[in-house]
């Protein structure tokens, strides 16, 4: 689906064709620039795209299917990009991604979107605003993309720093340890799903501050392009040491968890021997008690005058014995 259409010369939007037919014969008759915005275009437009500007099959199936890792190609004089755009949905805790196909030829660029970000409008009317930028060519609209896309990581990092932050406080709370585990878990998931989507951009702008000479890439342009790579850089550390971080937390709260473990199994097995002590202490008067409770005929001890008192004591004895037994070996 055709978003935005534009031609442009010398900095000036000066057509915004309907179709893309349209839009062919206008930058013919024109000259300068056309910069048209498609969202998840058909197969139909593609071809159609790929036959006006020799799009190489290659980077057009790979625009058709979607689903390519960070990456940038060169095809001639073309540049094909894909980029991986994000935003944080704060009520979800969640990072949600999106994919970004661009071509950048000598007088024209192709944005194919295949989700809600980046919001391109914003980046279109920022440079139509500076037309002095849009003069430099198409290298600059690049530039204007990658910057925007750079700029929407800023907040992900602010969220899963947020994250991270509210699960360091729960390690040590009072916490629910599989619902912790899994939201640690999940966490690093999104900030691995994160870094692949950051980490390849920095070799990507070196690989092309690498053809800024060949291809005489304005100047302005590439200093602009410069900026953008220390913002990656410094975003890509940020979320290495996320990463750090989250393997440690996922370490300790192991640790922490098996440390409970203990402590459950240790005060469990220390009732376990209380228990079973009393049960002893009990068990020996109990026995004595029912060995002279027989009433068998011929029993000495039944005509003996100190044979309840000697009763009782054996009673008191075994049990005090036991006591005392039980008592150093702390098990009461």
């Amino acid at each position: 689906m055709l978003i935005d259409n534009g031609i442009y010369v010398a900095g000036l939007r000066v057509d915004t064709p309907t179709s893309l037919e349209e839009t062919y014969d206008q930058l013919a008759d024109h000259g300068g620039l056309a910069w048209i915005g498609l969202y998840r275009p058909t197969a139909t437009e593609l071809a159609s795209l790929a036959r006006e500007f020799a799009l190489h099959p290659l980077a057009v199936e790979d625009a058709v299917r979607g689903h390519q890792r960070s990456k940038i190609e060169r095809y001639g004089e073309t540049l094909f990009i894909v980029l991986r755009p994000a935003r944080y949905v704060d009520e979800r805790e969640e990072v949600e991604f999106g994919e970004l196909h661009i071509f950048v030829g000598p007088d024209f660029v192709i944005t194919i979107r295949h989700a809600e970000s980046p919001d391109l409008g914003r980046v279109r009317r920022r440079m139509e605003s500076h037309g002095s930028l849009l003069e430099r060519g198409p290298e600059a609209i690049l530039y204007a993309i990658l910057d925007r896309v750079v700029d929407e990581y800023q907040p992900i990092v602010q969220g899963l720093e947020n994250d991270i932050d509210e699960i360091e406080q729960q390690l040590f709370g009072d916490r629910d340890d599989d619902a912790l585990s899994r939201r640690i878990y999940d966490l690093s998931r999104e900030v691995g799903d994160f870094q692949r989507a950051v980490k390849p951009l920095a070799s990507m702008l070196e690989w092309l501050r690498r053809g800024y000479d060949k291809y005489e890439v304005d100047v302005e342009v590439q200093r602009s392009l410069r900026d953008v790579l220390d913002h990656v850089i410094r975003i890509d550390e940020r979320v290495s040491e996320f990463r750090s971080l989250l393997d440690k937390a996922l370490t300790v709260h192991s640790a922490l968890v098996a440390r409970r473990q203990t402590e459950a199994a240790l005060a469990q097995n220390d009732e376990i021997k209380k228990i079973s002590s009393w049960a002893a202490i009990i068990f020996a008067p109990t026995l004595v008690g029912t060995v002279y409770g027989m009433n068998f005929t011929n029993m000495p001890e039944l005509d003996w005058r100190w044979g309840y008192p000697f009763a009782i004591a054996l009673m008191l004895g075994f049990a005090g014995t036991l006591y005392l037994i039980f008592k150093k070996r702390r098990w009461l």
